[in-house]
């Protein structure tokens, strides 16, 4: 069963797990553990609040997307909301705004460690269930002329810390410490551990008879 939109299949008889969210990389994620989600993106403001930081940030992002899912959806399933945010000597990263803040934010991790939170967030029956992951990752010495070609491949244009781990900036970690799926957007020890506190059946969701 392939992921399904939910504004497309009103009449959806089967339910599985509801994402809220757009992102194909999660999608990919839920399917390596059998879960074929269907697929609601959710939008919500992304800003952060003055002051906040990475991990309240992040949490309340996950936790926003996952009610706003709930909301849209009626209640009637559970819906699974998640954020990633980077973060570099206290400062957040988030998606680049343009090639120079892209530039600026890769430039900073050459050569360094930084650090990947993502928070997952469910809800099903009106209760939430919580957690994050936090992954540090390890970045080679990046050169000016990687930089400029790598964001001429559009990969980093729309990622949080402007680059995709499972993508063309592999070639620049050296090392990761956590989660790599964590890191590429959805921890999926995490989310398993989620699924089961809220007394979800793993083989009704796979099946999609909750």
């Amino acid at each position: 069963m392939s992921a399904e939109s939910l504004t497309n299949k009103s009449d959806y008889k089967d339910p599985t797990l509801v994402l809220a969210s757009a992102s194909p990389r999660r999608v990919e994620l839920l399917h390596q553990i059998g879960i074929s989600p269907i697929v609601h993106p959710v939008d919500i403001d992304e800003t952060p609040a003055p002051d906040e930081i990475v991990t309240d940030l992040v949490k309340r992002l996950a936790r926003e997307k996952a009610r706003q899912g709930a909301v849209e959806t009626s209640g009637k399933f559970p819906v699974l909301g998640s954020d990633t945010v980077g973060l570099l000597n206290g400062k957040v990263l988030l998606k680049p705004v343009d090639y120079a803040d892209a530039e600026s934010m890769l430039m900073n991790m050459s050569n360094r460690w930084h650090e990947i939170h993502t928070a997952v967030a469910l809800i099903h029956d009106g209760q939430f269930y919580e957690t994050t992951a936090i992954s540090r990752v390890k970045f080679r010495e990046l050169s000016p002329q990687e930089i400029t070609d790598y964001w001429q491949t559009g990969e980093p244009q729309d990622k949080a810390g402007a680059y995709a781990v499972q993508g063309l900036a592999a070639v620049f970690i050296e090392r990761i410490e956590g989660s790599y799926s964590g890191i590429m957007g959805l921890p999926l020890f995490e989310t398993a551990q989620l699924i089961r506190e809220a007394g979800l059946s793993y083989s009704s969701i796979m099946s999609g008879e909750l």
